[in-house]
């Protein structure tokens, strides 16, 4: 779907880098991007019964519940298919192959796998004093898809103030994803500048004198930035700033945040849509812009500047705040809203967006136009355009384009377009001290944990103090010889968290290998990341976290100050 990152490396240090606009942007590895569907939905769903004769879409894999899908294909994809002739000789002769072993991974071969990706940062302190609201963040991903569909970014605005922190759930492969990681946090901090410093920084491309740097990015290094699309990217953000400063003739000084990051947010999804029409003379671009638009992806940011935190939402991915009560217990308070067909409101607003005749067809089997689960997204022309601007497209791009099924099918009930936004939710609120941090996931996490679960593990994990509750069996039928294990697990449950340097790290640990009784059982952890790539996907989703750490003695100066 998109390149790739290198190996994975383990126990890579801590660095930030400060990228003036797009100019030092981080290379992408030179491998050749995949076409459109790489882990084309298809292949899931007929699994080993049948092959595909487009054997540049899929990849053979096994049977995935639908459920688990966040697109389902529709019914008119298994023309593309055909039985295998005898096809269970093929899945009946491999039981006889060897003899079942157990197989399980070692302690260090399991931290390993779950510590590849993770990144932790610190706020740096100023004579001896950390004067930020935030003390510093750790995220972490474990992928199920191959590749990985999920993206994360994480940047401290230096032109105004605040951090931007945010998760980015990709579907019908990662291209989306990854474009919008890149290039969602330019926008809003474009849009959160002072009309002087946009002049300032349009002055120096004019004269071309060195660009003012407006983020310090915190990345991983396998969180890459696309270098082919680097200028394309930049005249797209530059014509942003320009009707920015042609709008805001310095009049008014006071930025409206949580309009900047609706703003951003639009006008990133509209720029995604008119560079995949316009197209590029370049081949490579003009192929990449397609299958960006034509893919899809959700957002969760949070902009925390001081004790205002925003929270900008687009999707099913969550934002979790983490409170400590006077008891020392904790407690989630919620700060955004699944857009699925859960949301009642959503559901409201879907059926008001359209005429009445479409109110059956609209959501289907509790899916957008019975395919999309998520309601709101970047990207997926294909739920936004009309179908003559979608055969245009196709027709005169190039021949991957054209080639590929999935782009040349139109979803069923088709009418009035768009039936797809990327506006996102914004939430406020003020922090206080005993707010102690806030959870960023894609649903691949709240998919495995129960938001109250997730906020006792990160809050015991940071304080490292456990409240010796009495233990829940949940009817389970226990003996005495289980139960005297389960009391022994929780007596060294204390030294088991020192094994995680990272809270993202440490919530990924439980969300995979916790039992019925709420407890990490090795056995299962080790099964869970010994499976295969291709039978991963039944059995979760790509999980990404960040985990962010409030500063409670500078959010308390705050509410002082008042």
């Amino acid at each position: 779907m998109c390149v790739c990152p290198g190996p994975r490396r383990i126990g890579i240090p801590v660095r930030s880098s400060s990228l003036p606009l797009f100019s030092d942007a981080m290379p992408a590895p030179t491998q050749l991007f995949f076409p459109l569907i790489r882990n084309c939905e298809l292949s899931r769903i007929y699994g080993t019964a049948c092959y595909c004769h487009h054997k540049h879409l899929c990849c053979s894999s096994l049977y995935v519940p639908q459920s688990r899908l966040r697109y389902t294909p529709h019914p008119a994809y298994a023309t593309f298919c055909r039985p295998k002739e005898n096809w269970w000789q093929y899945t009946q002769g491999r039981r006889y192959a060897s003899t079942p072993q157990k197989f399980y991974l070692t302690p260090p071969q399991v931290n390993s796998i779950l510590k590849a990706n993770e990144y932790s940062f610190k706020v740096p302190e100023f004579d001896g004093k950390n004067v930020s609201s935030v003390l510093g963040f750790d995220s972490n991903q474990l992928p199920a898809n191959a590749p990985i569909e999920d993206r994360r970014s994480a940047a401290t605005c230096l032109q105004t103030r605040g951090m931007l922190l945010g998760v980015f759930d990709g579907h019908a492969g990662c291209a989306c994803s990854q474009a919008v990681s890149e290039r969602l946090f330019y926008y809003i901090a474009v849009s959160l500048l002072p009309h002087e410093t946009l002049l300032e920084i349009e002055n120096a491309v004019e004269s071309g004198r060195a660009l003012l740097p407006i983020l310090q990015w915190h990345k991983h290094p396998n969180d890459y930035f696309s270098k082919e699309a680097s200028k394309l990217y930049f005249n797209s953000l530059r014509t942003y700033w320009q009707e920015l400063i042609d709008l805001n003739t310095g009049e008014s000084t006071d930025i409206d945040v949580k309009e900047a990051l609706i703003n951003a947010f639009k006008r990133l999804d509209n720029d995604i849509s008119l560079e995949a029409q316009v197209g590029d003379p370049n081949s490579f671009l003009n192929y990449l812009v397609l299958r960006v638009a034509f893919s899809g992806a959700t957002a969760c940011v949070a902009h925390v500047d001081g004790v205002d935190l925003h929270v900008a939402n687009t999707g099913d991915s969550r934002a979790m705040l983490g409170v400590q009560e006077e008891d020392g217990s904790w407690s989630a308070v919620t700060l955004s809203n699944d857009h699925n067909a859960q949301n009642e409101r959503e559901l409201e607003r879907l059926k008001l967006e359209h005429p009445k005749n479409e109110a059956k067809s609209v959501v289907k089997q509790d899916r957008l136009l019975g395919l999309l689960m998520p309601f709101r997204a970047f990207g997926d022309v294909k739920f936004k355009w009309s179908i003559d601007l979608q055969k245009r497209v196709i027709e005169s791009g190039p021949d991957q384009l054209n080639d590929n099924e999935y782009t040349k099918f139109i979803p069923p009930n088709y009418y009035t377009p768009p039936y797809l936004t990327a506006e996102p939710e914004v939430t406020y609120h003020r922090l206080r001290p005993q707010d102690k941090f806030l959870v960023l996931a894609t649903d691949g996490l709240w998919e495995t944990m129960h938001r109250q679960d997730v906020v006792r593990i990160v809050g015991e994990y940071l304080t490292g103090m456990h409240h010796q509750q009495p233990i829940a069996v949940g009817g389970y039928k226990v003996t005495l010889g289980q139960m005297h294990g389960l009391l022994t697990e929780r007596r060294t449950k204390m030294s088991s968290v020192f094994e995680d340097q990272n809270a993202a790290t440490h919530l990924i640990r439980h969300a995979v290998g916790n039992n019925e009784f709420g407890t990490v059982d090795h056995e299962r952890l080790s099964k869970m990341l010994s499976l295969p790539e291709e039978l991963a996907r039944m059995y979760r989703d790509d999980i990404t976290i960040i985990v962010v750490q409030f500063n409670s003695h500078v959010v308390g100066a705050y509410q002082n100050q008042e």
